[in-house]
């Protein structure tokens, strides 16, 4: 799964949304958070990347840890500092993955630092 994890960063830093059917399944949801709606589909995943990033050149530090891997289910913890706008995270990403390696369900619980 770290390897996925490496990919997704990968996928992120990249022009345009095609690296992201070797990441998910085409009915894959993706939820931003644990209270919105999921986009449900490489389409509505792409958009979603799109309307989201800055754009490829975005500069960004992300590190990740594995925290737990059962079976087809794997947690893990991402930290994003973003150089620009000097904004950091700090997410715990729940993953499910199909037996290829493609994930089914991503959810992410964004956890920003408390204000200075």
């Amino acid at each position: 799964m770290a390897n996925w994890i490496t990919h997704y960063e990968h996928a992120w830093r990249m022009p345009g949304t095609q690296e992201l059917s070797a990441l998910f399944t085409p009915d894959a949801t993706y939820s931003q958070g644990p209270y919105r709606e999921p986009a449900q589909g490489l389409e509505a995943i792409g958009r979603m990347w799109e309307a989201e990033r800055s754009g490829p050149d975005e500069q960004f530090t992300m590190t990740s840890a594995l925290v737990a891997l059962d079976e087809e289910v794997a947690v893990a913890r991402v930290e994003v500092h973003y150089h620009d706008s000097g904004n950091s995270w700090r997410d715990m990403w729940v993953m499910r993955f199909n037996d290829d390696g493609l994930c089914t369900a991503f959810e992410e619980w964004p956890i920003a630092p408390p204000p200075q």
